[in-house]
């Protein structure tokens, strides 16, 4: 009998401990290794091409490039690799772009393991899988039309969006995400546009609000 090589997998989050956890996790299970880890977007794209992997698991808030940039970046030099993002974001916007970047898989990680575990096998089969949280949040989005604003953001402006509620300046932006500051100053004013706010403040309530991000998240880390 033909014994199933490996499911290789390369798993990027920002946080070591996180990694070291989720890293046991996934060794403890037959047929996966982690072959490489990541601490952010650019060092994940280095790593994918260095290693190679089966999956990519990938958390999307990352320092400097985010999830998002990442996941273009490595759909673009591999169109087939295979992506699963786990994210503490449980707003359903957060996996329609993922999804519209490449991505075939969103998991929160308020989910037990054994969700994880599936959906790793889920993407590496090539299948579409959601956490059964973010699939019911989904579904409740269009019924109800909330968020239907951020339906409409490109990958790139949602990415931008991110950053620019995080008080990150047009030229910090546009060097972390390679674009020109006048590319980065049209699509913050696209942005303001698709989502009808007037000002920067109103944007940050509005990312707020819409659950972009969060109030512990603009505090930064604790000293």
């Amino acid at each position: 009998m033909t014994v199933p090589e490996n499911i290789r997998i390369l798993l990027v989050d920002d946080h070591a401990i996180v990694r070291e956890g989720y890293r046991s996790l996934l060794h403890k299970q037959p047929g996966m290794v982690v072959i490489a880890e990541a601490a952010d977007g650019a060092e994940a794209y280095l790593r994918f091409k260095d290693c190679n992997p089966d999956v990519v698991i990938m958390d999307i808030s990352l320092p400097g490039q985010g999830g998002l940039k990442a996941i273009e970046r490595i759909k673009q030099y591999r169109p087939d690799a295979k992506i699963l993002v786990f994210s503490m974001h449980q707003n359903p916007s957060f996996a329609l772009q993922a999804t519209r970047a490449g991505a075939l898989g969103y998991v929160t990680k308020s989910s037990t393991p054994d969700v994880l575990i599936r959906a790793v096998h889920d993407v590496h089969a090539g299948r579409l899988t959601l956490s059964a949280d973010i699939a019911q949040a989904l579904a409740l989005q269009k019924l109800t039309g909330n968020d239907i604003a951020l339906q409409e953001l490109t990958v790139r402006e949602f990415e931008i969006l991110r950053m620019l509620v995080e008080a990150k300046s047009t030229d910090d932006i546009a060097q972390t995400l390679n674009l020109s500051p006048k590319t980065v100053s049209n699509c913050h004013y696209l942005i303001k546009r698709k989502l009808g706010v007037a000002s920067d403040i109103e944007l940050t309530h509005l990312a707020i609000r819409m659950n972009v991000i969060d109030l512990l998240e603009l505090s930064g880390p604790a000293p």
